[in-house]
């Protein structure tokens, strides 16, 4: 008998075990349990879905079986047709020995080899087969499992492996409580996998993948409620708010009102700094909703009670700007110290990785003297050798770029426990909140703060040179009119400029995001994507068409992207906000939290790169003050999955809405992945669209675990799943550095 951790060689053909080893990484009988079928058939013969250059598992009978000599070798050849009663193939055999006397009219079998083009007809060379034994009916022979193909191995020794490692299985452990499965009315884990492997009936399959989906749910959810129940158990210094401090001052020069959300997330802050435990609060809203603002008014509590706010940003364009617009936006409040400040002031201090050695030495004595208040930085906040002196706040933005060890290493600055605001811009669907960001309270900003200007989008195909030219024609009246524009590419243009690059590189060396599109389209096919002949549009590429294009001719156009030196990229985003610059050629590096009120209209070259939240983001930085925005998506691509997320883009600013279908197009456990880490962190079976109502019952099951047994040593095999997630994690965030 065997378990899950005996070794596949010795259990099933050697040479078998080698290729799933070499080719998967599949070593144990657990290993081989977990490589699930993606697809399963039944015994009926379908020929119309095949492709050339996929590898196919078909059905199909034996119509025609010819022999021949071959021309310039020994031997004879086989060519066999096989049909589904509708459609017919050939299979080709360049030697027929051993298949002539198998292979003969009216016989059935399974079929799996690359589909290839011989003279304009599809056909399977020298493919594998095994014959289906006549007189069982589709009862008897249950479903035909499809795994995804091992080179050199068929899919069917796959199948036949997997029966005979389930027929010698011993134990399996569950994670999932009796009581549960009894309640939830699931399988156990052997059921389970059984009806994955060697299923009778869709039904079987349809009851495994139900109580998978669950174990996942309940798994995570446990992670997270052990997370709730330590930051529980914290304790910190409290900090009420004060009265006659920064933020009394700061309120009272507002030009513009709060929106009643502002004041009544302000007020949930405020009430939950003033607690001896930790704050942890995800504040999510619209593009434009006022998130910064909320966040500034918490760090001016913070420092009124004697403590510290750290601001953690994911690129260095995007500290730069908010150390910009808080340091404007508190004037002399700013200048705490300095001659011509208020009384009551403070510092903010700006910490990158870019920083000069002595404006480093400045700042993080600032820091660790407590003469900074209000600290904005990029992930140098987080290295050795940056100490507070009273870290009271942290405040996380964009938080779906950082995962909780990040989170975590900066809250370790603090003596105590500091209270924690994250915040995105990215509106989160219920069920992605629930099992992504579980371990937090939410508050959500729907209002857009009074002056905010309508955003219109319009997608321009780059196959009517009409409509591509009246797009620089609209930039150049825009400009005329005393407006400015972006321009955003997806990628830069410089010799060697790798697409798709690391995030966060910053622990060594800071790097903005230029990677182009973001994960939301990674799960398209790559038809959406540019070949050979159309490469990807780039920034120093299209700032050269620009200024060579007649009605942009006059016009003061300018670069940036993340690989430019940090003190030029200041420079650029300082002339830009100061009307010095007309155009804006940008990656984006423009992405998030850049406000320039002027900009009123943005091209965006090959969108169809971009996720529906990245397009939504960028578009978020027009409009922003007196004048209304324009947003014009060009794209060459002429797939259904890149017309509808574009259409969908230009057809509602409903930022939610948007999340929705972006979490429906792309790869579900990338979006736990940003978050968690680690290959094990992908979602398998649970979708966080579809399976609302099993997420909620496994908040509530985890919920009732938890508060009976927080470390779960009642249930030891789901406190092990729960352990095996969490040092996956771990392992995974360590050995990125």
């Amino acid at each position: 008998m065997a378990d899950e951790t005996t070794r596949l060689k010795g259990l099933i053909g050697g040479q078998a075990a080698g290729k799933l080893a070499e080719h998967r990484d599949l070593h144990t009988v657990g290993d081989l349990l977990r490589y699930w079928p993606t697809r399963y058939r039944t015994h009926e013969s379908d020929l119309s879905r095949l492709r050339p250059g996929e590898y196919a598992v078909v059905v199909a009978d034996v119509s025609r079986a010819t022999t021949r000599p071959m021309q310039r070798r020994r031997g004879r050849m086989l060519t066999c047709t096989i049909t589904d009663g509708q459609r017919e193939i050939d299979l080709t055999f360049f030697s027929a020995y051993g298949h002539e006397g198998k292979l003969v009219p009216g016989v059935r079998g399974i079929f799996a080899g690359e589909v290839t083009q011989y003279r304009g007809q599809l056909q399977l060379a020298h493919p594998g087969y095994t014959l289906i034994e006549p007189g069982l009916d589709d009862a008897t022979r249950g479903l035909i499992p499809i795994y995804r193909h091992v080179p050199k191995v068929h899919n069917w020794t796959i199948a036949e492996c997997t029966r005979l490692v389930l027929d010698h299985l011993d134990h399996v452990t569950d994670a999932l409580p009796a009581q549960i499965r009894a309640q939830r009315s699931l399988v156990d884990r052997t059921s389970a996998l059984r009806h994955l492997h060697v299923p009778r009936t869709f039904a079987d399959v349809e009851a495994a993948r139900h109580r998978m989906r669950y174990e996942e749910a309940l798994v995570l959810q446990c992670v997270l409620g052990q997370r709730r129940v330590a930051q529980a158990a914290e304790r910190t210094v409290p900090r009420p708010q004060q009265e006659r401090g920064l933020l009394e001052a700061f309120d009272q020069r507002l030009p513009f009102e709060l929106t009643e959300g502002q004041v009544e997330v302000g007020e949930v802050l405020a009430a939950e700094m003033a607690r001896p435990t930790p704050m942890h609060r995800l504040l999510q809203g619209e593009v434009g909703s006022g998130k910064t603002v909320v966040a500034l008014r918490a760090m001016l509590a913070a420092v009124d009670s004697g403590g510290q706010s750290a601001l953690l940003a994911p690129t260095e364009v995007l500290a730069a700007q908010h150390h910009r617009s808080i340091t404007a936006m508190l004037g002399d409040l700013a200048e705490g110290g300095m001659l011509g400040g208020s009384e009551i002031g403070t510092r903010v201090t700006l910490l990158t990785g870019s920083l000069s050695t002595a404006a480093r030495r400045k700042a993080l004595l600032e820091i660790v003297s407590g003469e900074a208040g209000i600290v904005i930085g990029t992930h140098a906040l987080i290295q050795d050798g940056v100490d507070f002196h009273d870290l009271a706040l942290v405040v996380v933005d964009e938080q779906h770029r950082f995962g909780v060890e990040q989170r975590d290493a900066l809250r370790s600055k603090g003596a105590q426990p500091p209270h924690v605001l994250v915040m995105t811009a990215t509106p989160i669907p219920r069920t992605v909140a629930m099992t992504v960001y579980g371990d937090m309270e939410t508050s959500t900003l729907t209002q857009v703060p009074r002056g905010r200007q309508p955003v219109e989008t319009f997608v321009v195909p780059e196959d009517k040179p009409a409509w591509v030219e009246r797009t620089w024609t609209r930039l150049a009246e825009e400009v005329a009119a005393g407006r400015q524009a972006y321009v955003v590419c997806p990628r830069i243009g410089e010799e060697g400029e790798v697409l798709e690059t690391e995030m966060f590189d910053e622990v060594v060396g800071e790097a903005d995001d230029d990677s182009g599109a973001s994960n939301g389209a990674a799960a398209d096919t790559a038809a959406d994507h540019p070949g050979p002949d159309r490469p990807l549009a780039s920034v120093l590429e299209t700032v050269a068409q620009l200024r060579a294009h007649p009605a942009l001719a006059d016009l003061r156009i300018d670069i940036l992207h993340g690989r430019m030196p940090a003190e030029e990229k200041e420079a650029v985003m300082t002339r830009f906000a100061a009307g010095e610059i007309d155009v804006l050629v940008a990656t984006t590096v423009i992405e998030v939290g850049v406000d320039v009120p002027n900009a009123s209209v943005m091209v965006i070259k090959d969108a169809d790169r971009f996720g529906v939240s990245q397009l939504h983001q960028l578009r978020g930085r027009v409009g922003r003050g007196q004048h209304a925005g324009v947003c014009l998506l060009m794209s060459a691509s002429q797939t259904d999955s890149a017309r509808e997320r574009l259409t969908a883009v230009a057809g509602t600013n409903d930022g939610f809405a948007l999340s929705r279908l972006d979490l429906g197009q792309r790869r579900e456990g990338d979006i736990l992945g940003a978050r968690q880490h680690g290959g094990h962190s992908q979602l398998e079976f649970l979708s966080l669209l579809r399976d609302e109502e099993i997420i909620i019952e496994a908040r509530e099951d985890a919920t009732a675990l938890i508060a009976t047994d927080p470390t779960l040593a009642a249930w030891p095999e789901l406190a092990a799943a729960v352990a095996q997630r969490v040092d996956s994690e771990q392992a995974a965030y360590l050995e990125k550095g």
